[in-house]
């Protein structure tokens, strides 16, 4: 794939062919039962035990400081993961992964430094989900009940991640950004899913990841590591899900770019 890398996150040892035969690098997290055909994220400056709150941060990590400085200057590089892939084609009926996953650089990037996935509606959330896991969010904005509109990134993170915990984490964020990360998260309606992007730039991915780990990790001096239920235990990647379309939208000149869900351990 010529000046297009992909680094596709899993952690099952099974997906390897898989992967392979989309000709994206296989990127094992968390465990040593990975083959050598892996890359993992559990070597040289690692952050690896962190996997089960950080999901694929713990790959960022790794690759921020230990390949980042490899990378070469114009070569663009995106990530992915075993469910969630950069589409060419979002129609998957009868037709193979590989036919529908991007496999090169679009012409029309040449005006852009950054690729995220195109945004998802916290609208859509079914009534019978929000009535199950939302009863405090509720509390809080009862007209999301009925109007969608109310339904913003914020409401739906305290549905499902604990009221009041986004809050607790925006106040750790620099004078920057904290006030205008507050009222993208209370006006905004979509985000970019999957903890997805492409870029070109290495200042990017630098300025990036230096910005989100800083952030997570003052983030742990509240939330800790003894949480529960996959709405709370995966913390700092749901809180880090939210704050990239903002950052990225805030400091880089980006494009949205279609993405597939698509579970290879169904296959």
């Amino acid at each position: 794939m010529k000046d297009l890398t992909i680094y596709c996150m899993s952690i099952n040892p099974a997906n390897l062919n898989t992967i392979k035969s989309l000709n994206y690098i296989p990127v094992g997290l968390y465990s040593d039962n990975f083959s050598d055909e892996w890359m993992r994220d559990n070597t040289g400056d690692n952050i690896s035990k962190k996997n089960p709150y950080y999901g694929e941060y713990t790959f960022y990590y790794w690759f921020w400081k230990n390949l980042l400085k490899h990378k070469k200057a114009n070569d663009w590089v995106g990530f992915c993961h075993y469910r969630e892939y950069w589409g060419n084609n979002l129609n998957t009926n009868g037709k193979k992964l590989k036919d529908l996953v991007l496999q090169k650089i679009h012409p029309e990037w040449s005006n852009y430094d950054a690729i995220i996935g195109e945004p998802i509606f916290v609208g859509g959330t079914k009534l019978i989900k929000v009535i199950k896991y939302g009863k405090k969010a509720i509390l809080n904005n009862p007209k999301a009940i009925f109007f969608k509109k109310g339904r913003t990134i914020g409401w739906q993170f305290d549905m499902f991640h604990g009221v009041g915990n986004l809050d607790k984490a925006i106040d750790l964020l620099p004078d920057t950004d904290r006030e205008e990360f507050r009222q993208f998260t209370r006006n905004e309606t979509s985000f970019a899913r999957g903890n997805m992007f492409i870029t070109k730039s290495s200042k990017i991915i630098n300025d990036y990841f230096t910005y989100i780990f800083k952030w997570l990790s003052k983030c742990e001096n509240i939330f800790g590591f003894d949480l529960k239920g996959h709405g709370q235990i995966r913390m700092y990647t749901f809180l880090a899900e939210r704050f990239l379309s903002f950052w990225f939208k805030k400091y880089t000149k980006y494009l949205e770019w279609p993405v597939i869900f698509y579970d290879i351990n169904k296959l």
